[in-house]
């Protein structure tokens, strides 16, 4: 059994303790091949009739298109922003766009939900 020093255990409990910080940091999204995913690879979208800052997708429609939801006490940093939808809830934007995933889409890189609505839905992508 090693025998563990008081600089050693500071050091850990330091680095236990800093760890919660650096996962509130991480971005709400992830960039892949040009467009930007959830954390588990789903695509996101943006809704054509949604305004900077507002979501218009409600109640039958976010079941449909679950919004890309904000935890409690998340930050807006740089273009990530966080909105409040109309039931109160908080949900990620980028450049102010609210982001959803799709109910289609099965896996990881589905992008089902391209085009829908004559074109109002599209995958959200970089500047």
């Amino acid at each position: 059994m090693t025998r563990m020093t008081v600089s050693s255990k500071t050091l850990l409990i330091s680095a236990a303790l800093a760890l919660p910080g650096f996962a509130m940091a991480a971005d709400p999204a992830m960039e892949k091949d040009g467009m930007f995913t959830d954390h588990k690879g789903m695509t996101l979208y943006t809704f054509a009739k949604d305004s900077a800052g507002k979501s218009m997708c409600n109640d039958k429609c976010a079941a449909n298109w679950p919004p890309l939801m904000a935890k409690a006490g998340a930050k807006s940093m740089g273009d990530w922003t966080v909105i409040k939808r109309d039931d109160g809830s908080m949900q990620w934007a980028y450049e102010g766009m609210p982001l959803y995933t799709f109910v289609m889409d099965k896996k990881a890189g589905d992008m089902t939900g391209d085009g829908k609505m004559d074109g109002a839905w599209k995958v959200a992508k970089p500047d």
